[in-house]
């Protein structure tokens, strides 16, 4: 099942997503029509690990981590499907990263591995775009529209081994399965639990694949991982 949310002029609302239509406790809203998709869950934060594929350590000359390394992006990095990624004036090398994310369902902490299904609301998509040239992982990764996320939450997933591609303006630039994640799913959000008291809607983002190349105004982001959907999003002028 999709759990999506939509902004319309009255607000966000939020429920079961088929087909363009979102079904909530008060009726039905179209997609277009009544609003739009904005990004599914509200995080306090979104936990992002990196160097989690084998072939992102080699592109980065990465030594192989013995537990997983994260950083965290703030709810201010937030953008939603089909809104514009800002390329900021201040950078000169701004890149992306598709990567699965699991949405917390429950307030938690110290959560088992094997328990780790249960406190899950579902899985959605990010793009972790990161201005390389800046200094430091706040400075790359923690700006305004930094952080694309959705189109919605599919709550009927396995996300051990499933597919995933980046697609830029019809170019191929990621290929890789979950299968090829230095840690699992489960692995990152139990190691995560232990060092941070969850809230429902938090987000957990599992790292990338090797991300050739960089993006400029005027191209079009699309990830899809396989059984979630494909999260797509403009690079605009940082003035538009």
């Amino acid at each position: 099942m999709k759990r999506a949310r939509m902004q319309t002029p009255d607000g966000i609302v939020s429920g079961q997503y088929e087909d363009g239509v979102l079904t909530t406790d008060d009726g039905e809203y179209v997609e277009r029509r009544d609003g739009s998709l904005t990004y599914p869950c509200s995080p306090s934060a979104l936990y992002c690990v990196g160097r989690n594929f084998t072939e992102t350590l080699d592109q980065m000359d990465y030594d192989r981590p013995d537990e997983p390394d994260f950083f965290i992006k703030p709810p201010a990095a937030l953008t939603g499907p089909g809104q514009p990624v800002r390329y900021p004036d201040w950078t000169d090398e701004l890149t992306y990263a598709g990567e699965l994310v699991a949405v917390i369902d429950t307030r938690c902490h110290d959560v088992d591995v094997d328990e780790v299904s249960d406190i899950i609301r579902g899985y959605t998509v990010m793009n972790d775009i990161d201005a390389l040239d800046q200094q430091g992982r706040t400075a790359r990764k923690a700006f305004e529209t930094s952080a694309p996320l959705g189109p919605w939450i599919e709550t009927d997933l396995n996300p051990n081994d499933i597919e995933m591609e980046t697609i830029i303006n019809g170019e191929t630039r990621q290929s890789a399965t979950t299968a090829q994640m230095l840690f699992s799913p489960q692995e990152i959000v139990s190691f995560l639990s232990k060092r941070f008291t969850f809230r429902p809607g938090d987000a957990i983002a599992f790292g990338s694949p090797a991300n050739p190349g960089t993006v400029t105004p005027g191209d079009t982001i699309e990830i899809t991982y396989e059984g979630v959907g494909t999260l797509s999003n403009d690079v605009v002028e940082a003035h538009s």
